[in-house]
């Protein structure tokens, strides 16, 4: 398991944990049930991307990115999403610890508990680079075709997954058995080339599902 930084006051469960610890992109996970939703563990790519130590992260709201260019209308977007429980992805004007800005992809996606009750947010962030051209539309493009891949099955369990159900819920939702569901997330998992739960979410909300 990759390093996660999760203090004693904020306990998250482990199977939470693994989404972001395990995965190559800046991971944080957030809890609506404590006021304003604040940031309770992040991963050590997400202090590598924004310069930050976990104690200047960890029990504040994704807020402390934004700076004067950060554009109100992506923000609200964001709050939306989150106010509305579905998952939401945008480019937006962030800063680093330092203060140089930097254009960021971010994803916030709901993650369920067992009794279909809102548990975290899952939020993830890929720095775009100047002469990307248009809206992330690489990164789009490519899981675009990599989800056309799949068969409709997948898609569908991909699908949920990234609207943060589990696989107890996905297979109530399907008709499917809880192992089925394990399995084919196990081959999504493979099919996608990706090594985490969290890299899924968010290559599904790329694609478009």
């Amino acid at each position: 398991m990759g390093q996660v930084f999760n203090p004693a006051p904020y306990a998250v469960a482990s199977r939470v944990l693994r989404m972001i610890a395990d995965s190559p992109i800046a991971s944080v996970i957030s809890n609506p049930r404590i006021e304003d939703n604040p940031l309770v563990a992040c991963n050590k790519a997400f202090c590598d991307l924004t310069g930050y130590g976990p104690d200047a992260i960890i029990g504040r709201n994704c807020r402390f990115l934004a700076g004067p260019g950060t554009e109100p209308w992506l923000t609200a977007a964001i709050s939306d999403g989150v106010r509305e429980h579905r998952p939401v992805l945008v480019e937006i004007l962030n800063y680093k610890a330092d203060g140089t800005p930097f254009r960021n992809a971010v994803l916030v996606a709901p993650m369920y508990d067992e009794n279909g009750d809102l548990e975290y947010f899952l939020g993830s962030q890929v720095e775009l680079m100047d002469e990307a051209p248009g809206p992330s539309t690489t990164r789009r493009i490519r899981a675009a075709e990599i989800v056309k891949t799949l068969s409709e099955r997948q898609r569908q369990v991909l699908k949920l997954a990234a609207n943060g159900l589990m696989n107890k819920q996905i297979a109530g939702e399907l008709g499917l058995s809880e192992k089925t569901v394990k399995m084919h997330r196990g081959i999504l998992m493979e099919r996608l080339g990706v090594r985490s739960s969290a890299t899924m979410v968010r290559l599904a909300v790329e694609a478009g599902l």
